[in-house]
């Protein structure tokens, strides 16, 4: 049987930087929603986007930015080079340090859940047409994808947009039945950091550490945040009903 590949479509710039304004688009019409009912989420949602796009700058920097240091074009390589891996973390981190600083209680993972792997989504398909973020060379056969030398490799970004597709069925399907309420990101975390670990092996990145990538060891920081995430709610969550049924019943006891 002929085995029939696809071509990767050419490098376009302009669709690239689009798709990336279009995933802030859509995450700012779905926020601004739940925004309504605190000032203090607008502010949150800030850090989140700032803390992601300097997140995304260090992890590709400390991934495999360096290593283009001695490269004709190091510098706009190092000013357009950026990871997902760690816009995740950065957004993370930045949005637990706005919450503790604005003093707001409330949570807000459900949201970003829903956020997170769409905006993914559009920026691997900025990557499919940017040509960038590619699979490691196979050989040729049905699912591979020729790169612009014409060379099959190993399809990452599609693969990449699938799972994040997947995942965000997930999540709107838990929303809707109610399951694990305030865990969804926590979930999101811990399944793309494993998926991003295991599938960086077929990625045609950088290894830095033995056979390990930068990203892979990214991956681990976002599976140990979900899951460190996962377990504090859980813990939060039983404590509550706890010191609820206290206050009930003091309130009883008590003179009228």
């Amino acid at each position: 049987m002929e085995k029939i590949t696809m071509t990767l479509p050419p490098i376009q710039n302009s669709a690239y930087g689009w798709l990336m304004l279009a995933g802030i688009v859509a995450s700012i019409a779905g926020w601004a929603r739940v925004a309504r009912r605190d000032q203090r989420l607008v502010l949150i949602y800030i850090a989140a986007l700032a803390g992601a796009f300097l997140g995304a700058k260090l992890v590709y920097l400390g991934a495999e930015g360096w290593l283009h240091w001695h490269d004709a074009n190091r510098w706009v390589i190092l000013a357009t080079g950026k990871s997902i891996t760690g816009a995740l973390l950065g957004g993370y981190a930045a949005v637990e340090l706005a919450k503790w600083m604005l003093d707001y209680p409330g949570k807000t993972g459900d949201w970003f859940a829903i956020i997170a792997p769409l905006g993914i989504m559009f920026g691997r398909i900025g990557c499919m047409l940017h040509g960038c973020c590619l699979g490691k060379v196979c050989a040729a056969n049905w699912y591979t994808l020729n790169d612009e030398n014409r060379v099959p490799r190993w399809p990452a970004s599609q693969m990449e947009f699938l799972f994040n597709a997947l995942l965000l069925g997930v999540v709107l399907w838990m929303r809707r039945q109610k399951i694990l309420t305030g865990q969804h990101f926590h979930v999101y975390l811990m399944a793309y950091g494993l998926f991003r670990f295991f599938h960086e092996f077929l990625r045609d990145t950088p290894a830095i550490l033995g056979p390990i990538s930068g990203y892979q060891i990214a991956a681990l920081g976002i599976f140990a945040l979900g899951a460190a995430g996962f377990v504090r709610r859980r813990t939060d969550n039983a404590v509550e009903p706890r010191m609820d049924t206290n206050k009930h019943e003091s309130k009883i006891e008590e003179p009228g």
